[in-house]
């Protein structure tokens, strides 16, 4: 079972990026999956999720929006398009399938992939 992401790098304010997440090892056809990002000297917090099922969408405040998370089920792939970038945006971005209970929690997924840097500068 492996998640690996890519897509990350530097982008100025404003700017976009499209993240994405190749699953391996394991088929995407139930339950939820997770994009999280973690800054420097900051706990892993939840970005957005979708359920596979009927690609039912959750995402914190701040990137409402400006975010829009999705699902390729031919590509075993989840995506997370990032639009209107800011400063903040910056961390490591990753993907995880969760396991179970509440889906804003890092804790309850697993699979975590090595995540890929998103750094929004001028």
């Amino acid at each position: 079972v492996q998640l690996v992401e890519s897509g990350g790098g530097l982008v100025q304010p404003g700017g976009s990026l499209r993240l994405s997440c190749v699953a391996s090892g394991f088929t995407l056809r139930t339950g939820y999956m997770g994009w999280f990002r973690q800054a420097p000297g900051k706990e892993r917090e939840f970005v957005a999720a979708i359920k596979w099922s009927d690609s039912y969408t959750a995402y914190r405040d701040s990137v409402k929006g400006r975010f829009t998370i999705s699902r390729d089920n031919d590509k075993n792939t989840v995506y997370l398009q990032m639009n209107s970038l800011k400063p903040e945006d910056t961390a490591v971005y990753h993907c995880g399938r969760l396991r179970s209970g509440s889906l804003y929690q890092s804790q309850n997924y697993n699979s975590w992939g090595q995540g890929t840097q998103v750094t929004v500068s001028s």
